[in-house]
């Protein structure tokens, strides 16, 4: 399934141009020195996947009790239906209930320390505009997360994290070189094919749960069970 976060990653790109876009062009990068500015961006590249894979390493834990919990199976059908209801509910409904009031204090101090590090140009304030952006509330984020949770170790939780931003890169990186070709409409256009992936990642994650015998898609139910004594014919 790790595949699957880099191809959401790629995809999401679309959206977090629109999103961080503006960010990302406002970093405070030499214009003038393209060598420079080419490892000012790494760096703030780095600072994103540094915040990726901090919260995947959080949600990998969590996955590694329901997978000691003999729970990953549930676990990865209620993931993959949980990603298909966030892109098939309408976001006018999600916006009548303010999920992210218990953490408006913590935003804005993330909004002002990005305020503060954009005046600098340092390496250091830009891995931590990276690790602040990284860190702020994304929908596209979220969904990655349920993939991160059932990968069922904090290790591969890190991964999925890490290849779901990695996958952003190219995209991010080019909005800062030739941004004007990413207009509204190519953009809105783009973002209409994110739910069908996310649909398509969310089947793939109810079908491993299944045990359906597939290989590489639904393995078998033995094959998801950690057993204390071997299972020999």
């Amino acid at each position: 399934m790790l595949y699957s976060a880099f191809i959401f990653g790629l995809i999401s790109s679309f959206h977090c141009i629109g999103m961080c876009g503006p960010i990302a062009i406002m970093l405070p990068v030499d214009r003038q020195n393209e060598a420079k500015k080419v490892t000012q961006i790494v760096t703030y590249h780095l600072g994103r996947l540094t915040a990726y894979s901090t919260i995947g390493l959080i949600f990998g834990l969590l996955g590694r009790v329901f997978f000691l919990a003999g729970l990953q199976q549930k676990l990865s059908i209620f993931i993959g239906l949980a990603m298909i209801l966030v892109v098939l509910i309408p976001e006018k409904i999600f916006s009548k209930y303010n999920f992210s009031k218990p953490v408006y204090k913590v935003i804005s101090k993330i909004k002002s320390g990005l305020g503060a590090h954009f005046k600098n140009r340092s390496y250091k304030s830009l891995f931590i505009i990276g690790l602040l952006n990284g860190f702020l509330p994304c929908g596209m984020v979220y969904v990655a997360l349920f993939g991160a949770i059932a990968m069922q170790s904090a290790g591969l939780g890190v991964l999925y994290m890490l290849l779901f931003g990695i996958g952003t890169v190219p995209l991010m990186t080019i909005v800062l070189y030739v941004n004007s070709i990413l207009t509204v409409s190519f953009r809105n256009r783009i973002q209409k094919v994110i739910p069908y992936v996310a649909v398509v990642i969310g089947v793939l994650f109810i079908l491993r749960g299944l045990g359906l015998g597939i290989p590489y898609i639904s393995p078998s139910n033995m094959s998801l069970f950690v057993q204390q004594t071997p299972n020999c014919h």
